[in-house]
């Protein structure tokens, strides 16, 4: 399957794909294959292959959205530093959410070392970070979350889940277990585009959240 078969929307500045779980946007350090190796697959008669506008976790799928070229590239980069990309994440967490909705707002820091790499942690020191957050369904132990970021640092929504719902994400191989795939999926995605219309795309919910698509499809 090439990264083409994966197109959600696809005009002459943009393309979104739905990206996979388990294939990092950057190249690892210790090599294998990711997105920005790959990139040349989604060229499609450009002379250059287009740009991630954002990143995902290696471990989480979903939206991505690429610019085509220079224009439209500085014209999304505005817009996320504008704030008005608007993403939604759907995920499992661990156990039963403190209430039915809310907002998180914990700034976040990276931490390293030797013996255990590198993690966000939440730190007063850190740079800001706000989820908000509305549960959709609680079965069996688990709770079935809906995310809209408002800032976009790394693992936000991972570490907000942890320490700021007290409830991790489900498979999550830092914050959490890790003893199965992280149910955590780049659902929505809505890019203003003024004067031409918004992207808007919906990326499927992949099978691994089994008995929860069926809950997904109502809300």
């Amino acid at each position: 399957m090439t990264l083409e078969d994966l197109i959600l929307f696809i005009d002459g500045e943009a393309i979104v794909i739905d990206k996979p779980a388990g294939l990092p946007v950057d190249p690892p350090r210790n090599g294998g294959p990711s997105v920005e190796a790959r990139a040349f697959e989604l060229s499609l008669g450009f002379k250059r292959p287009p740009t991630a506008m954002h990143r995902l976790d290696r471990d989480t799928s979903g939206c991505l959205l690429f610019a085509r070229n220079p224009k439209a590239r500085a014209r999304f980069q505005q817009a996320f530093e504008a704030g008005t990309v608007e993403k939604t994440y759907i995920a499992v967490v661990v156990g039963e959410t403190p209430g039915e909705a809310g907002t998180i707002d914990l700034p976040v820091a990276k931490v390293s070392s030797a013996a255990e790499g590198w993690r966000m942690v939440v730190d007063e020191g850190g740079k800001r970070a706000v989820t908000h957050w509305r549960r959709i369904a609680v079965e069996g132990g688990q709770s079935l979350v809906e995310f809209k970021p408002e800032t976009g640092r790394t693992h936000q929504i991972r570490v907000h889940a942890a320490r700021g719902l007290g409830a991790a994400i489900v498979g999550d191989p830092v914050y959490g277990s890790g003893d199965r795939p992280m149910l955590l999926h780049a659902w929505k995605l809505r890019v203003p585009r003024d004067p031409k219309p918004a992207i808007d795309v919906m990326a499927k919910i992949p099978d691994s959240f089994g008995l929860w698509l069926d809950m997904i499809d109502d809300h």
